[in-house]
């Protein structure tokens, strides 16, 4: 699967000096890591952003931003923002901060075998 390389090169030079973040590319998306549970990638052109039930909710009613939906079933606790809603760097380090926020309160996951 294509993704936006600039949205990436973005989320490279926001996330790219904290050793807690691990770069990695799935199904071929790309997206972040924090204690081996997704936080923050990239759906083709759109943000898509682990942020927990209740800041989905708030979030799903801002401009740009909705459930996130790639398989037909919307997944519980994430949302899609637009790349509209991306364009503007404060933007996007306001929707990242969300999914920070809250991975970093999720068990760290045991590394696979």
């Amino acid at each position: 699967m294509p993704f936006d390389a600039g949205l990436a090169c973005r989320l490279q030079a926001m996330f790219g000096h904290l050793p807690e973040l691990v770069e990695t590319r799935m199904f071929g998306g790309f997206g972040y890591l924090h204690q081996g549970n997704m936080c923050v990638g990239i759906y083709y052109d759109s943000l898509i952003l682990r942020v927990g039930v209740a800041a989905a909710e708030s979030l799903g009613r801002e401009e740009h931003v909705g459930p996130m939906d790639i398989t037909g079933k919307p997944m519980k606790g994430w949302v899609k923002v637009a790349a509209e809603g991306t364009t503007e760097d404060d933007a996007l380090a306001r929707y990242c901060r969300y999914a920070l926020n809250f991975v970093a309160t999720l068990p760290a996951k045991k590394p696979a075998r």
